[in-house]
């Protein structure tokens, strides 16, 4: 009779690696394991990317936010394989564990991070970075689960039929990379497109949770206890109830930020496939203000002075065939055709929701002046930057570029060297250039950044920037704005043409006055940026 206390012999492997009990073949168990390894990597993917894409969003520069989620969530991984060790007795009943924890952490960690930037974005002080600190703390947290999975479904995998670790290895790992290519595809192409951020989180957590407790609950049974079976059920049942009532909640909760983020006066809130768009205001002697991925772009106190001096000290000169990069709105169009003599105007925006919006929203049409019904304007959605590779040489007289701020990762391409060489290769002889370059007060270190760029393309420029007029100001509207005008030729005078009709909110002494304090603001040493070495 073998005595059960007796010490095991050595070399064999301890009581709790032995064979698992299983109730199908271990060929089939082994391929359950897999299959469950391929969706976990496709769910733990998909919270990376869900991480990344809203923190951009929300905070801007994606290479940033990338980097801090890629970055933290590889150490936290580590830190979840040596924890994991001490589990590795209990490796079924922890996985399912584990499981229930990354799908609640993961499928909430949208919605938590868009509460937090929508209701105490502001915090002030030390708290002022709360975004971003819980940013870090999902990102650990998130990380710290999935490193853990690998150890405890290696000793899963070996106890359904052990093989070599070389063999097992491959196997485990071949699984999980092919999981996290199908999970990074259907992020942007299906997730994200068709049920949003939030939903998709929260979708992607109910899978997490069925495939683990799946494969415990189902091929792994025998080796839980009866009050492990029990527990892990509720709890996964749990999870799943927080996970669906969080989704059926999603739009009221999404309604309720929106307000939070804007005010009670959203109108109309639209995600067009290349951004989100909100309209407030326009009505009721309101003033219009237009959002941009969560930015003010259009403020309604003070648009008209940034349009006007974005466009009307660059049509001073010839400017019968007139370029608009980026403004969707239509409201730098509505500034152009103010001036006689223009023969055309073509804009090139990358959202052609932006622009259906501009022609069909009452609110904006109104405020456009219905731009885009005069035959001379001509719209094509498009990138600036490859548009511009296939423009015509030579063929405009001014090109306005109202283009997103330089800060903003995905426009950095649209504020480089080699953009700037682009657009001054479609000016005509004597033609210029006017570049929107941000904020001269909060960020003279960008502005002239841009300036510099610009020179480095070959152009001659005069900077200047206009303050706004201070009415209904929010904290989101910047204290002014900088441009930077732009020849082929001589360097360009900043004037007004005299005989046209004048802007309503510019004059000529007060634009010279405000080039001088915005030469007040330059920092010196500056280099150029380019597509390899963005600086911005």
């Amino acid at each position: 009779m073998i005595d059960p206390h007796a010490p095991a012999p050595p070399g064999a492997p301890p009581p709790w690696r032995g064979p698992a009990r299983l109730p199908v073949r271990p060929d089939t168990g082994r391929f359950l394991v897999l299959a469950c390894v391929f969706v976990c990597a496709a769910c733990g993917l998909v919270y990376e990317l869900e991480l990344v894409a809203l923190a951009s969003y929300l905070m801007g520069d994606s290479v940033t936010q990338a980097s801090v989620v890629l970055s933290v969530m590889v150490f936290a991984m580590g830190i979840g394989s040596l924890a994991a060790k001490r589990l590795r007795r209990f490796a079924a009943a922890g996985f399912g564990a584990l499981e229930a924890a990354l799908a609640l952490v993961g499928g909430c960690s949208a919605m938590a991070l868009y509460a937090v930037f929508a209701w105490t974005g502001d915090w002030g002080g030390l708290w002022a970075d709360g975004p971003r600190i819980l940013l870090v703390a999902f990102s650990l947290a998130i990380g710290v689960l999935i490193g853990a999975e690998v150890p405890l479904l290696m000793e899963l995998i070996q106890r359904v039929r052990r093989q070599d670790a070389g063999g097992a290895v491959a196997d485990l790992f071949a699984a999980d990379y092919v999981g996290a290519l199908v999970g990074g595809l259907a992020f942007p192409f299906l997730l994200l497109p068709f049920l949003g951020q939030m939903t998709s989180s929260l979708l992607t957590g109910a899978v997490n949770v069925v495939a683990g407790g799946a494969l415990v609950l189902g091929l792994f049974r025998r080796d839980v206890s009866r009050r492990a079976r029990w527990l892990l059920a509720v709890a996964s049942l749990t999870v799943l109830g927080i996970l669906a009532s969080a989704a059926v909640l999603a739009d009221d909760f999404e309604h309720a930020a929106r307000r939070a983020l804007y005010g009670d006066d959203v109108r109309v809130a639209v995600r067009t496939g290349v951004q989100e768009v909100v309209l407030t205001g326009g009505t009721d002697g309101r003033p219009l203000d237009l959002y941009l991925d969560g930015r003010l772009r259009v403020g309604g106190h003070d648009e008209r002075r940034y349009h006007e001096a974005l466009v009307h000290p660059a049509m001073n000169g010839p400017h019968a065939r007139v370029l608009v990069l980026g403004g969707g709105d239509g409201l730098a169009a509505r500034e152009v055709l103010a001036h006689p003599g223009v023969h055309r105007v073509d804009v090139v925006e990358r959202d052609p929701g932006l622009v259906r919006l501009a022609r069909t929203d009452p609110a904006l049409s109104r405020l456009n002046t219905h731009a885009y019904d005069d035959p001379r304007v001509h719209v094509t959605p498009a990138d600036a930057f490859h548009w511009l590779r296939g423009a015509p040489q030579g063929a405009y007289d001014v090109v306005i570029a109202d283009l997103p701020d330089p800060g903003i990762t995905d426009s950095t391409k649209l504020y480089s060297q080699e953009f700037y060489g682009l657009a001054r290769r479609v000016l005509a002889p004597g033609g210029r250039l006017v570049v929107h370059g941000g904020p001269v007060t909060d960020r003279a270190r960008v502005f002239w950044t841009v300036e510099t760029t610009v020179r480095a393309a070959g152009l001659r420029t005069t900077p200047y920037r206009v303050t706004g007029d201070g009415t209904g100001r929010t904290d989101r509207a910047p204290r002014d704005w900088g441009f930077v005008l732009a020849a082929r030729g001589p360097r360009p005078a900043l004037r007004l043409d005299p005989h046209e009709r004048p802007p309503r909110t510019l004059t000529q002494a007060g634009l010279t006055a405000d080039a001088r304090a915005a030469e007040r603001t330059r920092v010196p040493g500056l280099r150029a940026s380019t597509l390899v070495h963005p600086r911005y």
